[in-house]
């Protein structure tokens, strides 16, 4: 891999193959400041991945990276703890079953390429991280808000709270259960790849720009709310 080093590099969709790229190769560029992503999946598709593709279902775990072996899934888990991983994050490509992912029904290279995954993360990541004990609270906090504004030039107006900063606040309650599912969530698709896993840990309000946009889980913001943000570019 050959990038000037004058330049942030976000590499995502991380598939690790040690002999390909070990994972101090990657903390070597986050020491030169380059940040370095871990795409979200991985991290936690520990089903059994050959049952997943095998049955009549299987499409639905069509996505990139792959689902991949548990030994994998805690060599990114340690990437994370250590900081040779600077942020968690999703591309959240989500095709329903119904007339997308069927449509690769006999022919496997038809199937669109996606899961998603924007509304599960959160929690996912908080249940199989901190109540494992495999990253501290205050690492949870750093990947998912402070490390990925820095990494795209929107630190310190996204993720910190502090004066002139957006009021971009979470209010996250770590004792609360959820079981995930299509009825549970909100993204527009007809199937969840963690369908009735129980997580612990559930995002309970969202204020964005000092404007509530979630309230106890349900949805009270308005289309078009949104905002350009322009990015500064990296020291």
């Amino acid at each position: 891999m050959n990038v000037a080093p004058s330049r942030p590099l976000s590499a995502a969709d991380l598939n690790f193959n040690p002999a390909r790229l070990p994972l101090g190769r990657l903390a070597y560029f986050a020491r030169e400041h380059w940040g370095v992503e871990g795409e979200f999946t991985p991290l936690d598709g520990e089903r059994d991945q050959n049952h997943r593709l095998t049955t009549a279902d299987g499409a639905k775990y069509v996505l990139s990276p792959p689902l991949r072996p548990k030994d994998t899934q805690d060599r990114l888990w340690r990437g994370l703890a250590f900081n040779d991983l600077q942020a968690i994050s999703t591309d959240h490509c989500p095709f329903c079953m119904k007339e997308q992912k069927t449509m690769g029904e006999g022919d496997f290279s038809k199937i669109p390429n996606g899961a998603p995954g924007i509304e599960t993360r959160m929690s996912l990541v908080y249940d199989g991280g901190v109540r494992t004990g495999r990253i501290s609270l205050n690492r949870f906090v750093e990947l998912t808000s402070t490390s990925p504004a820095k990494i795209f030039g929107l630190f310190p107006r996204k993720g910190t709270i502090a004066p002139g900063s957006d009021a971009d606040i979470v209010i996250f309650d770590p004792a609360k259960t959820m079981r995930l599912g299509v009825k549970t969530l909100h993204m527009k698709v007809d199937y969840n790849p963690y369908e009735g896993r129980e997580v612990t840990g559930v995002t309970d309000t969202v204020i964005s720009r000092g404007r509530v946009i979630i309230d106890a889980g349900r949805f009270t913001g308005r289309a078009g709310a949104g905002s350009f943000l322009a990015r500064n570019p990296r020291p």
